[in-house]
């Protein structure tokens, strides 16, 4: 990790804490492109936006899948406070961007965040109907 990627880091830190201490959930991101310069910075906004997939990580994910060419985003790097969920990296990895650089780990944030109960799992079902689910896929493939 270079000083550079110091700096941008503990930016991403004090977005998180700027969220943190507005209400939201204390998770803060920002991307930079090859050249330095930041492109668009974040934060999770799950509470205000009444929306559970509101985190910055997906959110700027999903800008640099519209706005940049797949040249430039994989000449990006995304400084987050936390390492992202497997939601954003999911999107992370659609995107296209060349490197992340986080903060704290997941296991790190699970040791110093409140306990919250576990959720019930959810029952999946399936596969089913894949004659009739296939037809869309074929059509458009």
């Amino acid at each position: 990790m270079t000083p550079e990627d110091e700096t941008f880091l503990r930016r991403a830190v004090d977005i998180a804490s700027r969220a943190g201490a507005a209400g939201e959930r204390p998770f803060g991101s920002l991307l930079v492109g090859a050249d330095g310069v930041v492109l668009i910075e974040d934060h999770n906004t799950v509470v205000s936006d009444s929306d559970i997939t509101a985190h910055p990580e997906l959110k700027l994910a999903r800008w640099a899948a519209r706005q940049l060419s797949p040249e430039a985003a994989a000449g990006t790097t995304m400084f987050t406070s936390c390492q992202p969920c497997p939601m954003c990296a999911t999107a992370i990895d659609r995107s296209g961007l060349g490197r992340v650089v986080y903060a704290l780990s997941g296991e790190q944030f699970e040791e110093v965040k409140p306990a919250t109960p576990p959720l019930p799992p959810v029952r999946y079902e399936g596969p089913a109907l894949f004659e009739d689910a296939r037809r869309p896929i074929d059509d458009y493939y």
